[in-house]
C-alpha cells in the first residue's frame, strides 16, 4: 500500500480525570452507573472506570498460577472508555460536575466548576 499512513494515538494531553476520581458515566450503555477510575490513559484519552464497561474476555490456560494449578477460561473485566463519556462526581453534592484549576500561591488546585469547592 504505497502511500498509507500509519495510524499513531494523539498526543498525549492533559485530562482533568485522574485515578481515585468518583465519576459518573454520561454516555453508552452504562450511562448512569457512578464508579472509581481505576486508570487514566492520556495518550488515547481513556479511563478505566471500575465496575463499568464490562467485557468478557478468553484467557489462555496458563500453569503460573498457586502450586502450578492452571489458569485460565472466561473472564470478565473492565474495558477502557472515552474521557468525553465520564463526568467528575463533586464530593460534596455528589452532581456531574466539570473540573477546572485554580492557582493556590505556586500550587494549581483542581475545583469543581458548579460549586467553585476543592477537589
Amino acid at each position: 500500500m504505497a502511500g498509507a499512513k500509519k495510524t499513531e494515538p494523539g498526543k498525549a494531553r492533559r485530562m482533568k480525570i485522574k485515578k481515585g476520581d468518583k465519576v459518573l458515566v454520561i454516555a453508552g450503555k452504562d450511562r448512569g452507573r457512578e464508579g472509581t477510575v481505576i486508570a487514566v490513559r492520556p495518550d488515547r484519552q481513556q479511563v478505566l472506570v471500575q465496575g463499568v464497561n464490562l467485557i468478557r474476555k478468553n484467557t489462555k490456560v496458563n500453569y503460573q498460577g498457586q502450586r502450578g494449578a492452571k489458569e485460565g477460561g472466561i473472564v470478565t473485566q473492565e474495558a477502557p472508555i472515552h474521557v468525553s463519556n465520564v463526568a467528575l462526581v463533586d464530593p460534596e453534592t455528589k452532581k456531574p460536575t466539570r473540573a477546572g484549576y485554580r492557582l493556590d500561591g505556586e500550587s494549581k488546585v483542581r475545583v469543581a466548576r458548579a460549586s467553585g469547592k476543592d477537589i
